[in-house]
């Protein structure tokens, strides 16, 4: 299974693993699996960041990109690069869902073929995703 990862279930994954179902966890640490994570979640994040810290996750927002990628990679999470088609496919989609990181995130797990891990029922929503409830 290839899984791309919404910014929140990223953050649960390394500092609140309880607050993920049990289905959503296992496959996240299913050496099998291949796991994404969009360079639009860590835009997202450090957004959210600046206006609220993170708690438990902070420092690693703090310290930077290269603090960043070794929280992915330490978790076997690869960052998942948005490109000129991922950027036409979230702007060609339907006005569903209105957060831009979501929509990007939608794009891409339809581009490439990934199924999205997540709580935001939203996502459903849009025809062809593949979605596993966090």
């Amino acid at each position: 299974m290839r899984l791309l990862l919404d910014s929140h279930v990223f953050v649960w994954s390394k500092a609140a693993p309880q607050n993920l179902c049990d289905e959503a966890h296992a496959a996240i640490l299913d050496p099998d699996n291949e796991v994404f994570i969009s360079y639009a979640s860590a835009w997202e994040l450090w957004i959210k960041h600046a206006k609220r810290p993170f708690g438990a996750f902070a420092s690693v927002l703090d310290n930077g990109a290269k603090s960043f990628l070794e929280a992915a990679s330490e978790s076997g999470v690869v960052p998942l690069e948005i490109t000129l088609d991922h950027a036409a496919s979230a702007a060609a989609l339907p006005a569903i869902h209105r957060d831009p990181f979501d929509r990007m995130i939608i794009a891409q797990a339809m581009a490439e073929r990934l199924t999205v891990v997540t709580s935001d029922a939203t996502f459903a929503r849009y025809a062809g995703v593949l979605l596993l409830k966090a």
